[in-house]
């Protein structure tokens, strides 16, 4: 099973925020139509995969707000391949609540942005929304919001911020986005640390050298089982994505630079990141029974396209 943890949907950049929206139209100017983030553009974004976590966005300091009502309902239009996650501001003083008409839409986690909201990792309000969390069951995904805003607490977005989250909530899942960009050995030397912690690869695939360096890192300290899949879409693909971890090795072709373990880069596309977070859903009942470990076709083309001019595998 191959399960993108780190999509988005949204009906407009208007909904992200003045100043991301301001800076998205800036960076992707002439061609923002490719930035399309629809219910329909997720979904043929996402024929090469088995299913897609969906997270919502909400940051109170910078007018952020895509509807968990939004995330939900799209959702709930083919649950057989999506799952949705709310999003949540701890800062604001309604956060437990957010949290709760989340789980009564059917959302299965939370999202954080520490850096985009505002906060310390481990600020007490925030802490009561992981304690939530954990009693509910459901996961915390933290992320940081890009393209950066000047509003934005850089600071906060630190791996090694959530050191004291991690030891006060060791039953609860947390998957920090992007590897920890641009912390990733931190990111890497607390996913040994701590046994509930994971990293989505999201965003760093489109740096292939940062990637290539990164899961090097991250096999030799023996935490390759810690990173799981996810695209960052719309600002990338689960296509491009898979594409670009396949291809990680191609720098170390014909010199003596290492590569990464073949089997350890197939595995972070197909790793049952359901499992690892304890998500329930159609998509884990229709595949746990499954006894064939088969990626989708078009992984498969991709896969078998990666190995040319020079068995880029490794």
């Amino acid at each position: 099973m191959i399960l993108d943890i780190h999509t988005h949907v949204w009906s407009n950049l208007e909904q992200l925020g003045r100043e991301i929206a301001g800076k998205l139209r800036s960076r992707w100017s002439g061609r923002l139509s490719q930035l399309d983030a629809s219910a329909s553009a997720h979904e043929r974004a996402m024929t090469c995969v088995d299913g897609a976590l969906v997270l919502g966005l909400r940051s109170d300091r910078l007018g952020l707000r895509i509807p968990n009502e939004l995330i939900a309902e799209f959702v709930s239009k083919d649950p057989r391949r999506r799952i949705g996650v709310c999003g949540i501001d701890p800062m604001s003083a309604d956060a437990l609540d957010q949290l709760e008409a989340g789980r009564q839409l059917g959302l299965v986690g939370a999202v954080v942005s520490p850096a985009c909201q505002g906060f310390h990792p481990a600020h007490s309000a925030a802490m009561r929304v992981y304690e939530r969390c954990a009693e509910l069951s459901m996961p915390l995904f933290v992320t940081t919001i890009e393209p950066l805003t000047e509003t934005a607490v850089l600071e906060f977005g630190r791996p090694v911020l959530w050191d004291e989250v991690a030891q006060s909530f060791p039953s609860l899942p947390i998957v920090i986005g992007q590897l920890g960009h641009p912390w990733i050995d931190e990111m890497l030397l607390m996913l040994g640390k701590h046994s509930n912690l994971h990293a989505s690869i999201s965003g760093v695939a489109s740096r292939p050298w940062q990637l290539y360096n990164a899961l090097l890192s991250a096999a030799s300290m023996g935490v390759m089982d810690k990173l799981l899949f996810g695209s960052g879409f719309p600002l990338s693909t689960p296509a491009r994505t898979i594409e670009a971890i396949y291809s990680v090795n191609s720098y170390s072709h014909g010199t003596q630079l290492p590569s990464v373990p073949r089997s350890l880069v197939r595995a972070i596309v197909e790793r049952d990141s359901l499992s690892c977070l304890g998500i329930e859903s159609e998509i884990a009942a229709r595949h746990g029974a499954a006894v064939e470990d088969e990626a989708p076709a078009e992984v498969a083309v991709l896969a078998d396209n990666s190995t040319l001019a020079g068995e880029r595998f490794g």
